[in-house]
């Protein structure tokens, strides 16, 4: 009796693990099938891949951006079937603030901040408050925004631009000194071509940042400085990069005045032009460079930014040189900020020997930054120079 039993048992089971396997795979297709259709991205498809998934409230979310007159219904049902979704409250808030209802939006928009305290209810909030024209509220969450840096952060400036195209009053109310939101604020800054207040912050990304990440965004501050014939503020930011240790740099004038290290890439550091017939390079026995003899016949060798008292000085320099003859044409200049015209410059370089020489130059107080340049300009009646250049070394002195 009981072995006649022990079959049928089996059998049923067998079944039953058999249906259970065929409603599993059913089921796996239709989740498969619901995917592929939702991801097709089209209202025919995501309509079809709720009827195979109802229960997906991401579904009804997308739906809702291709069924404008149900939309409402669709994020409330998202919402319904996942409470703890931000972003369907941001997109439903948004809906209700279109329609008039501000009551409704702002308690949606709060209601998603509740539940997610990351950037976009935030930002999604400074935006209400600032379309409501109500700034103290704006200003707020603007500040609350900013304890989120995102890489969306350049929105939030632009929209407290809007408010006050005041950058110390935009400092004042929201910026931290978390590093990203620094980042960003200083990339505004720049843009709008806000120089003392980019000083002011680069400082502080100074004192808080880190040199890996934040170095070059320093570097271009005072390139920009530079380039607007600041020679003050750029000298101040230099100074802070090297009492944090960002940069090693020499006392003296000027930096790196022996060629030893690799040049930074700051105006404070020798820029090394490369052209074609023409290559420069720092090696152990200082800048060495070689000319083919197809170089342009008027260029600039190696340069840096130096910042002077108004004064005299005197430049000493050493070098020598390979197959090149005197009355050629290369020279160490001094170069005032915003002109081409030479404000000093040395006699030709022409030397076998390893050889030292110096030039007095006088700096005018109305030019305190002046460029040190080495320049090739090809002398009337001579080719253009073909051999070799070595500069160990080149120092400013000041001269009573």
């Amino acid at each position: 009796m009981t072995s006649h039993l022990k079959r049928p048992i089996a059998i049923l089971w067998r079944t039953i693990i058999a249906a259970i396997c065929a409603l599993g795979i059913w089921c796996s297709w239709n989740l498969a099938r619901a995917d592929y259709l939702f991801r097709l991205d089209s209202e025919e498809s995501i309509r079809e891949a709720i009827r195979l998934e109802p229960d997906a409230w991401q579904y009804y979310m997308r739906l809702a951006l291709f069924d404008d007159a149900h939309a409402q219904p669709l994020l409330e049902h998202a919402i319904k079937l996942d409470p703890y979704n931000a972003q369907a409250n941001i997109e439903l808030g948004l809906r209700f603030e279109a329609e008039g209802d501000y009551v409704q939006a702002e308690r949606l928009l709060l209601n998603a901040f509740a539940i997610d305290r990351t950037f976009l209810p935030r930002w999604s909030l400074a935006n209400f408050y600032f379309r409501r024209n109500n700034l103290p509220a704006f200003w707020e969450w603007a500040r609350s925004t900013a304890q989120m840096p995102s890489v969306s952060s350049g929105m939030l400036f632009e929209l407290c631009w809007r408010v006050t195209p005041d950058p110390n009053e935009i400092t004042r109310r929201i910026v931290n000194d978390k590093p990203p939101l620094l980042r960003q604020y200083l990339v505004f800054l720049l843009a709008k071509d806000q120089m003392p207040s980019a000083v002011a912050i680069a400082e502080r990304l100074i004192r808080v940042g880190d040199p890996e990440t934040d170095a070059l965004q320093v570097f271009s501050v005072i390139d920009r400085l530079v380039s607007a014939n600041n020679g003050g503020s750029a000298e101040a930011l230099w100074k802070a990069l090297i009492e944090k240790h960002w940069v090693v740099a020499d006392a003296g004038e000027p930096n790196n005045s022996n060629f030893a290290r690799d040049p930074l890439p700051v105006s404070f550091d020798w820029a090394l032009a490369s052209y074609s017939g023409l290559h420069s390079w720092p090696g152990p026995s200082g800048l060495e460079t070689e000319f083919s003899g197809s170089q342009p016949e008027d260029c600039t060798i190696a340069k840096q930014v130096v910042v002077l008292a108004p004064g005299n000085y005197q430049l000493e320099y050493s070098y020598r040189t390979d197959a090149i003859s005197p009355g050629t044409g290369l020279r160490w200049q001094i170069v005032t900020a915003g002109s081409d015209v030479p404000l000093a410059e040395s006699p030709d370089l022409s030397s076998e020997a390893l050889s030292s020489a110096r030039f007095d130059f006088t700096v005018p107080p109305e030019s305190p930054l002046i460029h040190l340049r080495l320049h090739y300009r090809r002398a009337l009646g001579t080719p253009r120079i073909s051999g070799a250049l070595v500069i160990p070394s080149v120092q400013i002195h000041s001269r009573l």
